[in-house]
């Protein structure tokens, strides 16, 4: 068969700007490896075609037999209208991602099949059943008989230089916090570990320097990560990852284990200084008052700290910006980024509030984690929208920009500059992410 694989579209058929182009190239941002990953796994009797819309226009033109379309839900509209287009060709279109494990019956609508969750065993059923024409409607993700599991290479990229690289050295999050629709997926929850041996061939075999971990956390198997630092530490590479703050504030000896194997920053999902608002949405991993140990014990392995920060919880009231914004100074965070609480279909959180009737909308295009989408309860929408322009506002005003890049001068050479890319990008798109995302995105 003649495959197109699509990794990403955007919301809109925008042409992208030739700057994004290469940044995003360059830096591999991407929603997800899992695409990379069906292509790696695609036997070789198939041919496969990958894009990514943010890079090449969709060839309409050209003939496949197959078209996979991996999207999320802001682009949902957008996944779909490509799907029906290439239907109308009579090409079979299966769709992926989270969006259209959380809501298949929607995304049936657009398309001929559905694969579930994130398990790329589906993945080869599925092509099996469609070279036998007995395509299904539904494909489950096949669990791992055990907490081990391989999963394949990606070795598939798309053309460009990239500065950055990517890995998935885990899969999944036994914590399930309610606002995160990557742990209630299919099968998100379960929590899965590669041979660390496979792990270090591949990333020796990655030509980038530094890498990105996909992992949701490096620090659910603590075990796992100390062997798996160690080694790393003879390939020389560069790489940032997530964690949590129970293992950060708490186990020097994976911090230090970390640094030795080349980490340069970990980013944290602090989400909110407020205790009551953890506890309610399920982020056991966080205790407000091991914050600052966590932070100053990376910092004195000389990494440095991104901070996750999110607003719109039911316990937020309109005095949790500026008092986010005084603790996020105070303990020297590095780099921040702030969001509205979004209830993504799928998690708790999206039933929760339906059931409550506070679901603003369903328009999908809204849900960017930049717009306000249900009834807050001790807020207004406009209350949150001016809370978030005012805390972005202040983080990445020049001064205090500035500062943070000369801070991070102690952290060395790969840390600083992972600081400096990440501040300078928040201090030049500020304006434009305020008046696009969060203004434009309060609209009732």
């Amino acid at each position: 068969m003649n495959i197109l694989l699509i990794e990403q579209v955007k919301m809109k058929a925008i042409p992208s700007k030739p700057f994004e182009k290469m940044f995003l190239t360059m830096f591999s941002i991407l929603p997800s490896l899992y695409p990379r990953r069906l292509a790696a796994i695609t036997p070789k009797d198939h041919k496969v075609t990958l894009i990514n819309e943010r890079y090449h226009a969709i060839p309409f033109t050209k003939s496949y037999d197959l078209a996979i379309i991996h999207f999320n839900t802001a682009s949902a509209y957008r996944a779909y209208h490509i799907a029906d287009m290439f239907r109308k060709k009579n090409v079979p279109v299966v769709l992926c991602g989270l969006h259209a494990s959380a809501l298949p019956d929607e995304a049936l609508d657009h398309a001929d099949s559905i694969l579930l969750g994130r398990g790329e065993g589906n993945y080869l059923q599925m092509l099996n059943d469609m070279s036998r024409g007995e395509l299904k409607e539904l494909y489950h993700p096949e669990p791992y008989g055990d907490l081990s599991c391989s999963i394949p290479p990606t070795h598939v990229s798309l053309p460009g230089f990239q500065i950055t690289g990517a890995i998935e050295a885990t899969r999944g999050c036994p914590y399930q916090c309610s606002f995160c629709p990557e742990a209630n997926t299919p099968e998100g929850h379960r929590f899965f570990v590669r041979p660390v041996e496979e792990i270090i061939e591949e990333i020796a075999s990655l030509p980038q320097k530094t890498l990105m971990f996909y992992d949701l956390s490096l620090t659910i198997n603590k075990d796992f990560s100390k062997e798996l630092f160690q080694k790393m530490k003879p390939l020389k590479k560069r790489f940032f990852c997530n964690g949590n703050v129970d293992v950060l504030s708490s186990d020097e000896e994976l911090v230090r284990l970390a640094h030795e194997a080349g980490c340069i920053g970990w980013l944290i999902g602090f989400e909110s200084f407020t205790q009551e608002t953890l506890s309610t949405i399920g982020k056991s991993t966080n205790k407000v008052s091991e914050y600052k140990k966590a932070i100053d014990l990376i910092h004195r392995y000389k990494m440095a700290v991104i901070g996750d920060f999110m607003f719109g919880f039911d316990s937020d009231t309109k005095d949790v910006f500026e008092n986010t914004l005084k603790l996020i100074k105070r303990l020297r965070i590095d780099v921040a980024d702030f969001s509205i609480l979004t209830p993504f279909p799928g998690t708790p959180l999206f039933q929760d509030l339906k059931k409550q009737k506070r679901l603003l909308t369903e328009d999908w295009e809204r849900y960017t984690m930049h717009s306000v989408v249900f009834e807050p309860k001790k807020m207004t929408s406009e209350d949150i929208i001016q809370g978030v322009t005012l805390i972005y506002n202040d983080f990445y005003s020049s001064g205090y920009t500035i500062k943070r890049i000369c801070r991070a001068l102690s952290l060395g050479i790969h840390p600083f500059f992972l600081v400096f890319a990440r501040n300078i990008i928040g201090l030049f798109s500020r304006k434009n992410l305020i008046s696009r995302k969060y203004k434009e995105g309060s609209r009732e």
